[in-house]
């Protein structure tokens, strides 16, 4: 299935990992949704269009035809980090705008992404449901929970990534993308010094544990967090981890001392990283634009998707 020129929308878009994943193999947008003021913000400056708004009051028939939705529905609702609602949440049940939006315009091709507890969310009851409901809408659903850091990336992310493919025209070739055999570190992503000195954080209550951190600089890079220390109670914002390892997952709304990112005792200092670094933990370009508020552009990082693993999942589906 040749993918160049296809047509594709990209709903509750964020800022638009989708889209730089899609037109990187020559796809088109044909239409965009996204809620947040912030993050339409951010797509415009990067794609010169604001997304359509509320996709609860869009109807399916004002959206132009497409061959491939792509959606990073709400994760919230199955989310560990979360209440678990699921479906109970108004968020859950946007999943039912794709389902009236695919069953209105008959795509080749569905591509979503959520949290990896989305699988065993509710007993394993609301992927059923899912799964039942794309079925019945003519798709055969292959899906896998894959890992950022094995694509390039310097974050422990895992997410489950569900491709759907119309039953008329799969051939039953699709496979997703093995482990890269190379990996990166927070090291091999980090701003010069002068640019990050703002984010680092000065208190005295930062523990090292020194034998850890000996360990972190002997043993050199590996492909996993390396935690040596804490800042005050333990959290997740304020754990703090070595730049030779990866990173934690980026999240939206995590606090702490190092809100969003974590700690990183990076050249000697304990700081967050910055918006820049939490791009290219998830693949963002650099000429990509970040907004002016930092602690909005965090959030959408903790939001968004790992561009290269979509694209290493798009490549398996030029051999359907």
């Amino acid at each position: 299935m040749r993918l160049k020129a296809m047509k594709f929308i990209d709903l509750f878009a964020g800022i638009g990992g989708f889209r730089y994943a899609l037109e990187s193999f020559g796809c088109k947008c044909v239409f965009s949704s996204e809620l947040d003021k912030y993050c339409q913000e951010s797509y415009n400056l990067n794609f010169g269009e604001i997304p359509h708004g509320d996709i609860t009051k869009i109807d399916e028939k004002d959206i132009p035809s497409f061959d491939i939705l792509c959606a990073g529905f709400p994760c919230q609702p199955f989310s560990i980090s979360g209440k678990q609602k699921g479906f109970f949440d108004t968020r859950g049940t946007l999943f039912f705008d794709i389902v009236r939006i695919v069953g209105y315009h008959k795509p080749k091709i569905i591509f979503l992404e959520n949290v990896k507890n989305l699988k065993a969310h509710n007993g394993g009851a609301t992927f059923e449901v899912i799964f039942n409901t794309l079925d019945s809408l003519n798709y055969n659903i292959y899906y896998k929970i894959l890992n950022a850091k094995n694509f390039d990336l310097p974050q422990n992310r895992e997410r489950i990534t569900i491709v759907c493919i119309r039953k008329d025209i799969d051939n039953g070739k699709f496979k997703f993308p093995e482990s890269s055999k190379h990996f990166v570190t927070i090291s091999d992503i980090k701003e010069d010094d002068a640019i990050t000195s703002k984010y680092v954080i000065n208190r005295n209550d930062i523990y090292i544990d020194e034998k850890k951190l000996s360990e972190a600089i002997r043993n050199g890079k590996k492909q996993k967090p390396l935690r040596i220390g804490v800042i005050g109670k333990d959290g997740q914002g304020n754990r703090i981890y070595h730049e030779n390892g990866i990173g934690i997952t980026l999240a939206a709304s995590s606090g702490g001392a190092a809100s969003k990112t974590g700690a990183y005792y990076i050249n000697g200092k304990v700081r967050k990283l910055s918006p820049r670094e939490a791009a290219r933990l998830q693949g963002f370009p650099e000429e990509f634009k970040i907004i002016k508020n930092e602690n909005q552009a965090l959030k959408q990082f903790g939001n968004s998707v790992p561009i290269n693993l979509l694209k290493e999942v798009f490549k398996g589906l030029e051999d359907v």
